[in-house]
């Protein structure tokens, strides 16, 4: 697995043009689907084989790394025939009935034919999703109105580690870390420290405290729940890489420890590309058996929003484990430095949904995640890559004249892998506040009280000049955008389940609706009716979700294919797209 790399360029809205111009250019586009087979084709065609498994060695007994569903808690007797056949354990996933194995290739086809086998998905990379977030998101008020700081809550951040910051220590002077859990899950390197500095940055935004900047800084950077304390699970190397198999074991090991540290919320600013439903996606049976155990899971949505390879405008391309239904996944907004939302647009980079294959309602909702400035992690690799990005202190002058100043502590990036957390501190405050909450009512009151006065569209551009059309539909800001003071006053209750609906197309109007087929919170009470938690704004209703202008309606194009149909896209580029680390507003 690799998480989402940091993104720290700045969007601009340029003005609002005619969304005509959009069907202009999509009516022109050139669309190019490219597909490649799978080893022995996908279980939704009758196999048990992930359809990811290509460019497989041709010596029959060359190893390759899987991940094995058994259609039964496995028992020794799984273990022992699998040793048998030549596989090499490396973690029991128990909790998705799995584990991770190294085995021959020639092994799969006995993996096909067993009874026993539900299935067998490539143990696959992942990559990081890349504070003034806080503000923005009105919880420096809800810290004033409520006086909660995150106290007492644990907050599992799987990631690249977290180095032990002055700012995720506890208040005074004497004060220890609050890191209270560390534990690596990178093959052959024990050390739970960030050298990537992905994780520290994530973790400094859901609960830094701003011990650093209080001076000598041009403003204090504070986290969302100051006082949270972190379990560390490091799932990425040194270069932001880790499997599936980590990221999995680390989720066990989060549910394990829940009791003992009251780990209520687990921040996942990670992900890879969707290759089947997330009902046989072991990473989002993973993320489920964590939510069904009382964990909020925030995931992020993903930074390929400006991906239009196949024609698409960045639609369906939101990543796995955020395309599961219970999750709250959460995309990137751009606010401009500053508190006023009406300044407000959502980031080019952030991936839009419906998601491929399930047509999940995704992301949830939208969060600030441009140019935040969080913790540094000194020698990381963010730290000797981009120093251009670090947030320098002020000069101390002598009377003499002679200047100096320290290094610095913090560091601008950007991405969903920066707006999670914010998500995650924003639970966490809710959590302190009622220790009552289920997950599910955490999503709902999020969704129900996220800030819905979007644009219905317009222009934004990056530092290097680039222009997007930006159309701040369901399927791009989800319910809104988050409002941690309006989620604290709100006293709803979920009772039942807040997982995403489903987007259905109707090939005869050519529109599509949402379907709360699995859900109870969404359906038409007066509390939770959907017209309430998207709004009334045409773009976020459920009536019509797109109208004439959509991508999908121009059903002859490869968009419309690859939205709608079964076909998947298959590549090896980076899931969250390459690092820009700074640029122009």
């Amino acid at each position: 697995m690799k998480f989402d790399n940091a993104i720290v360029t700045a969007d601009t809205r340029r003005g609002q043009r005619s969304f005509w111009l959009l069907r202009l250019l999509l009516v022109s586009a050139i669309v190019l689907l490219v597909t490649a087979p799978g080893f022995a084709g996908s279980a939704q065609h009758g196999r048990k084989i992930a359809p990811d498994f290509t460019k497989l060695p041709a010596n029959p007994n060359a190893l390759i790394d899987v991940i094995i569903q058994f259609n039964q808690t496995p028992q020794a007797r799984h273990f022992q025939f699998m040793a048998a056949n030549g596989g090499k354990l490396k973690f029991k996933l128990m909790h998705i009935r799995g584990a991770a194995y190294r085995i021959p290739v020639k092994m799969l086809t006995f993996l096909e034919n067993h009874p026993d086998i539900g299935y067998v998905s490539p143990d696959r990379r992942n990559k990081p999703a890349f504070d003034d977030a806080a503000s923005a998101a009105l919880a420096d008020i809800a810290r004033q109105q409520y006086g909660l700081d995150g106290s007492g809550v644990g907050v599992a951040v799987i990631d690249s580690g977290v180095y032990n910051h002055d700012d995720l220590r506890k208040a005074g002077s004497s004060g220890g870390s609050r890191i209270v859990y560390s534990e690596s899950f990178v093959p052959n390197d024990g050390s739970a420290n960030d050298a990537y500095g992905h994780g520290t940055h994530v973790a400094g935004i859901v609960g830094g405290n701003g011990a650093d900047s209080q001076s000598g800084y041009p403003g204090q950077y504070v986290g969302v729940a100051p006082n949270v304390n972190i379990i560390n699970l490091r799932v990425l190397d040194a270069q932001g890489g880790g499997s599936d198999s980590q990221v999995i074991a680390a989720i066990q090991r989060a549910i394990e420890l829940k009791a003992a540290y009251n780990i209520r919320v687990i921040n996942l600013s990670l992900g890879h590309p969707v290759f089947e439903s997330y009902g046989l996606d072991p990473l989002c049976q993973a993320v489920e058996a964590a939510w069904q155990a009382g964990i909020v899971v925030v995931v992020a949505a993903g930074n390929a929003g400006r991906d239009n390879t196949n024609g698409n405008q960045g639609y369906a391309t939101i990543e796995s484990p955020g395309n599961d239904p219970n999750v709250i996944t959460v995309g990137a907004t751009n606010t401009h430095g500053t508190m006023l939302r009406d300044d407000d647009n959502i980031a080019s980079y952030s991936s839009k949904g419906p998601t491929v294959l399930d047509h999940i309602v995704k992301p949830d909702l939208v969060a600030p995640g441009n140019r935040i400035t969080s913790l540094l992690a000194p020698g990381s690799y963010f730290a000797a890559q981009f120093p251009a990005s670090e947030v320098q202190p002020v000069a101390i002058c002598a009377p003499n004249g002679s200047c100096s100043t320290s290094a610095s502590q913090y560091i601008q990036l950007s991405g969903t892998s920066m707006a999670t957390p914010v998500v995650s501190g924003a639970a966490a405050l809710m959590i302190q506040q009622d220790p009552t909450l289920t997950p599910d009512t955490v999503k709902a009151r999020l969704m129900k009280t996220a800030w819905k006065g979007f644009a219905a569209n317009g222009w934004v551009t990056d530092s290097a000049g680039n222009f997007y059309f930006e159309q701040d539909d369901v399927f791009t800001v989800g319910a809104g955008s988050l409002d941690v003071d309006a989620a604290l006053g709100n006293t709803d209750l979920a009772n039942g389940s807040a997982a995403s609906p489903t987007a259905v197309y109707d090939p005869t109007t050519g529109q599509v609706s949402m379907v709360n087929s699995n859900s109870i919170v969404w359906g038409d009470s007066i509390v939770w009716g959907d017209s309430i938690v998207w709004g009334s704004n045409e773009v976020l209703s459920n009536s019509i979700l797109w109208g004439d202008a959509s991508v999908w309606n121009q059903n002859t194009s490869g968009a419309f294919s690859i939205i709608w149909g079964d076909s998947i896209v298959w590549s090896d580029s980076i899931v969250w797209g390459d690092s820009i680390l700074w640029g122009d507003e």
